[in-house]
Order: C-alpha cells, then structure tokens, then sequence
C-alpha cells in the first residue's frame, strides 16, 4: 500500500498511543482505499518503520470489532518498507483518481448506512478558514489510559515508556465543497504534521505557535497556487464525524 495519512497519535491503554494510518492498496485484485489500526508508531523497530508516501509491504486482516470496510488490522511487526515516492509528481498519479469534490455526498452515504465508505480525498472549492484554539489537555480517561501503560512492564520492549505529551494547539480547517447544496464544513485537523510541528517550535510563545501553523497550514498547504485536497475519515464511534487526516498541495499545472 501507498501510505498517505498518519494521523496524530491517541492514548491507549493497551497500546501506551496509537496511530491511524491510512492509504492506497495498491494490490490490483482490491484497489482502494485502506485503514491500518491499532499501530504504535513509536514502538515501531527501525525496519517497519514508514513515513508518509512510502510503498509498504503488510500483513494484515479485516477489523471484526470495526463495520467499516476500509479497516484492518496489521501485523506491525511485519511492515516493510518497499520504496518512497519523494515528490508529488511521483505522488499524484496514484492519487488523482481518488480525488473527488463532494463531502456532502460522502456524508449522505454514512448518514444512510453507518458502514459506508469512510475514507476519501476530497477537493474543496474553497477554504474559508483555519481555526486555531488551544488543546484542552488529556481528559481524565484519556490520561488513565496514559498512567496505565507507562506503569505496565513490557519484557519485548526494550527502554522507557515516555507519557504522550498533548499538543498546545488544536486546529480546524472550514470550507465549502464542490456540492451544491453545501453549507459550508468544519472538519478538526488530526494530521501527525500537525503535532510535528508544535513539537518543533516548542519553545516559542503562544503567538509563535499559532504563527507557525497558520505558515504551514494555511498559508503554504491552501496557497492560490496550490491544488489543495483533503483526506478525509470518520470516527468508528461517530460515523458521521469526519475529519482532516493530511493535506495534499502540489503546485496548480
């Protein structure tokens, strides 16, 4: 499969974080799109390690505990890295014929039936904002669920395990699609970049911060000369949820 989307990591108590990774099956008998989860990204030894657009080679099976199609469950030890499309004129021709215009279409199936297609690329037709709020921290589930693994002892694992850090900021892109009847969407960004990046210029003040996102996510990724395309996912507990998995942004032809 071509990797396109590692969101943000989440708190697990069986996993200490887990990471949703999404992308292409590149596989010709069953072409499209496919969801990898549970992964424990950081935990990861170095040759199943992956990043974003790397062809990756995976054992997996379908999801039982999950309705959505495009859900499996991986064998992450058994990841290996194939090759890695470096730029996105490599990138796009797997991509293109998956980009579509309507998330409204997307969410009248979910709306339908829950266990409708759950992953897509979605072109908007224009991006109305990005809103930037600061992270509330972990709730205290999510940070029991922290507390519970970092106290577990793991004979396989070799080193420390570290608490995962909450971000300081949450972001949300707003946009219209190309729908007609379309109200306008607001969709939260869950992309790993966006983490990444706070984790870059940590020590900068708040304003520094935010400056920073707006930079890469707005003013970079949703630049006029940009073909800007979400990819976009639900949440298994709420179908009807979707959310900005990355961004896609080569330069307009």
């Amino acid at each position: 499969m071509l990797i396109t989307v590692k969101a943000a990591p989440n708190p697990s108590t069986t996993y200490g974080e887990t990471v949703c990774v999404a992308g292409l099956n590149l596989d010709l008998n069953s072409p499209g799109w496919i969801r990898l989860y549970p992964i424990n990204f950081r935990e990861l030894g170095s040759e199943s390690k992956f990043k974003k657009y790397n062809i990756v080679t995976v054992e997996a099976t379908p999801n039982a505990r999950d309705p959505r199609a495009e859900s499996w469950r991986p064998r992450a030890d058994r990841i290996r890295v194939e090759s890695h499309l470096s730029t996105w004129d490599k990138r796009m021709p797997f991509i293109d014929d998956y980009v579509e215009d309507s998330m409204c279409d997307i969410l009248a199936g979910v709306r339908e039936r829950a266990s409708a297609r759950s992953l897509a690329a979605i072109r908007p037709s224009e991006i109305l904002a990005l809103d930037i709020e600061p992270h509330p921290g972990w709730s205290s589930e999510e940070q029991r669920k922290i507390d519970l693994y970092t106290q577990q002892e793991d004979l396989l694992y070799q080193g420390p395990r570290t608490a995962l850090e909450a971000p300081r900021f949450k972001a949300w892109y707003r946009y219209r699609c190309g729908s007609r009847r379309c109200n306008t969407h607001r969709q939260g960004v869950f992309d790993w970049e966006l983490v990444s990046l706070q984790r870059t210029v940590w020590d900068r003040d708040d304003a520094g911060v935010r400056q920073a996102i707006e930079e890469k996510f707005l003013t970079l990724m949703c630049a006029p000369d940009r073909d800007t395309i979400f990819y976009v996912g639900n949440q298994q507990a709420h179908p009807q949820s979707f959310i900005v998995l990355g961004v896609v942004y080569p330069r307009r032809a």
